[in-house]
């Protein structure tokens, strides 16, 4: 005898909104968080700022995804200003894609 499943689309939106889910989303982030953390560049002797691209990674979670905007959610980023140039890199600097990287681990 197969076994029978009929989704509740109501359950789904509940699940979707729960702390359980809030505090996974927050776990992966914060994985990404250290994995990105490791793979940052830090500048050389002549830097007038060494490290401080690494220091700036940030987790934020709030209720924010799906159509009511009240799904769970969180998000990994880096509040240095140089941060997109480090990331996708300019004609001068070569594209390092931490955040990709980190993001590829997918925050197991």
């Amino acid at each position: 005898m197969a076994a029978k499943f009929k989704m509740s689309r109501k359950g789904v939106g509940q699940l979707l909104r729960s702390d359980m889910v809030q505090a996974e989303m927050v776990r992966r982030a914060e994985v990404i968080k250290s994995v990105a953390v490791s793979l940052s560049p830090v500048g050389g002797a002549g830097d007038p700022h060494p490290g401080q691209y690494r220091e700036s990674w940030t987790v934020t979670s709030r209720r924010r995804g799906g159509e009511r905007r009240n799904r769970a959610t969180a998000t990994v980023r880096n509040t240095a200003y140089y941060a997109r140039w480090v990331e996708y890199g300019t004609e001068r600097v070569p594209a390092h894609h931490v955040l990709l990287r980190a993001a590829q681990t997918g925050g197991r």
